[in-house]
């Protein structure tokens, strides 16, 4: 096995991409556009993208890390728009692309459309998280974004498979399929319910931090096989996992936190940076399966199908947005009427990705082409599509978002938070220590009893002399006391961060950085005395 293509392919693409961080272009797009420019080179092997690999070996662990650093709160207080485009707006496209392809390319079969549909319904995860990050869209549009990212691949995949069942003639009705589609979405449910909390038990039990971050590398690919295993969604199984694992992460050892955020930012940049790149080298592929294709003909075929699928998203969005507060008075009372500039950005931030050139890739094809009529056309389809709104909408929505001047995060407002809570932790931590002292068991020389209160107070390091005494009552070192009352105290903070967390006064996003700063205490705080 020739692994150089491999590997030229994954430091080509990291180099590509941290450069590409020195630039004010989204990495994603400087990607893409490096693949295709290289897939001209002369003795470039072909790297055509294989569902067997991409779907259970690429997907799940992208969707892992986007998920434990998605916030389940706000998810949840999210669920209504996530739902609508995580699964309505998916089937809504599958079928009002499906149906416009059907009577645009002749001699094309509906079913055969409405596999096409079902390829291009879902907006790329990666894509458009990066692109939020990037330009710092308010955080109610950049959750339902994470949201619908989540979990669209699901629904496009299931949709998929219904249609692929119908358009080779293994007989699935309408009901089958909606039964099916059911079957595999609760399912998935179901087994990521199943699964969450037997590893999350692992990951608080297992003491070593480089078996638990095993652990999480493998948790990912675990959830979705076995869901997948039972016909069941795998991509929801990993989504559910996530969600979970990621919003009782502060129950997980300090070190093993530290070490998995470095862990998976390296993985996820290494996945996203590659994935991007592969679907720029897929045009020599793609061209050349084109055969008789090729011509005006497909051009015009490209062109029609980027814009029904940019106007179609929005034909759902604004409805989507607009309907539910019209229709209820309470969801008006909470959320207010909705303007024009928050639906027009979520519907302008659209872009496929790679998911939709692996589901493509999938379909059924023999030598005499037929099990699945035009095959080749709707591969050249769904890579146009793809790159034309990578490029178009992701060029674009920065300065439209700029243009727009959404009103981004509040940083005063969260920075008086982020205060507050801190005030509030490092109360009931000094609380604790003074309750602690109290104890002859936890006896302390005064100035490593005044150096604990310090850290509260103004947070910073310091050299102390440390004293090899032991603890009479106890047998431990001056050293093991210090540690262990540094641990307590910084557990309380902990706790009260994540109460507050839990009602709502301060978000997922301002305890991950809160805890951080604790988990670098600690770590702190044991190096000192080691």
């Amino acid at each position: 096995m020739d692994v150089m293509p491999l590997l030229l392919l994954v430091a080509g693409s990291a180099a590509i991409a941290a450069a590409a961080r020195r630039t004010s272009v989204p990495a994603p797009l400087v990607l893409v556009a490096a693949g295709l420019a290289v897939s001209y080179l002369p003795g470039v092997p072909d790297y055509a993208l294989d569902p067997h690999i991409v779907l259970p070996l690429i997907l799940p662990p992208l969707l892992y890390t986007a998920a434990t650093e998605s916030s389940y709160l706000d998810l949840r207080a999210q669920l209504r728009p996530v739902a609508l485009l995580s699964v309505g707006y998916v089937l809504f496209a599958t079928f009002a692309v499906g149906w416009i392809l059907y009577l645009l390319v002749p001699a094309l079969p509906l079913t055969a459309a409405l596999v096409f549909g079902a390829v291009v319904a879902p907006p790329d995860a990666v894509a458009a998280t990066a692109v939020a990050r990037r330009v710092g869209l308010p955080s109610r549009i950049t959750t339902v974004l994470q949201g619908e990212s989540l979990l669209n691949d699901a629904t496009a995949i299931t949709a998929f498979r219904v249609a692929l069942a119908a358009a080779v003639g293994e007989g699935t009705t309408w009901a089958g399929g909606i039964a099916d589609f059911l079957i595999a979405a609760v399912g998935g449910v179901v087994c990521g319910l199943v699964l969450m909390a037997p590893l999350h038990w692992l990951r608080t039990h297992v003491r070593e931090p480089l078996l638990q971050n095993t652990l999480s590398l493998l948790i990912p690919f675990v959830a979705y096989a076995s869901a997948e295993q039972v016909h069941a969604s795998g991509v929801i199984a990993v989504v559910v996992v996530a969600l979970y694992l990621g919003h009782r992460a502060w129950e997980v050892d300090f070190a093993t936190r530290l070490q998995e955020e470095a862990v998976w930012k390296m993985v996820a940049f290494v996945l996203e940076s590659a994935v991007f790149a592969l679907i720029g080298l897929q045009l020599p592929v793609v061209l050349r399966g084109l055969g008789e294709h090729e011509g005006f003909a497909s051009a015009w075929y490209a062109l029609v199908v980027f814009v029904v699928v940019v106007v179609v998203r929005f034909l759902w969005v604004y409805p989507a947005t607009w309907l539910p507060p019209m229709l209820s008075a309470r969801i008006r009372e909470r959320e207010g009427r909705p303007g024009w500039k928050s639906p027009f950005v979520v519907a302008w931030a659209g872009m496929r990705g790679v998911v939709s050139l692996a589901i493509a890739f999938s379909i059924p094809v023999t030598a005499a082409d037929e099990d699945f009529p035009h095959r080749n056309l709707l591969l050249f389809l769904t890579f146009t599509t793809v790159i034309g709104t990578l490029v178009v909408q992701g060029l674009t929505l920065p300065p439209l978002i700029r243009a727009l001047k959404l009103p981004g995060r509040d940083a005063q407002t969260e920075t008086l938070a982020e205060a507050n809570a801190q005030a509030q932790a490092s109360r009931v931590a000094e609380q604790r220590l003074d309750e602690l002292l109290s104890d002859e068991r936890n006896a302390l020389p005064a100035p490593l009893a005044d150096r604990l209160r310090s850290v509260l107070e103004r947070r910073r390091n310091a050299v102390w002399e440390r004293l090899g005494q032991v603890n009479p009552v106890t047998g431990e070192s001056v050293d093991d006391t210090y540690r262990r009352l540094a641990r307590e105290m910084i557990s309380a903070e902990r706790e009260v961060f994540v109460r507050l967390r839990d009602g709502r006064y301060i978000d997922d996003e301002m305890l991950r950085t809160l805890l951080r700063r604790l988990d670098l205490e600690e770590a702190a705080a044991h190096r000192e005395t080691t």
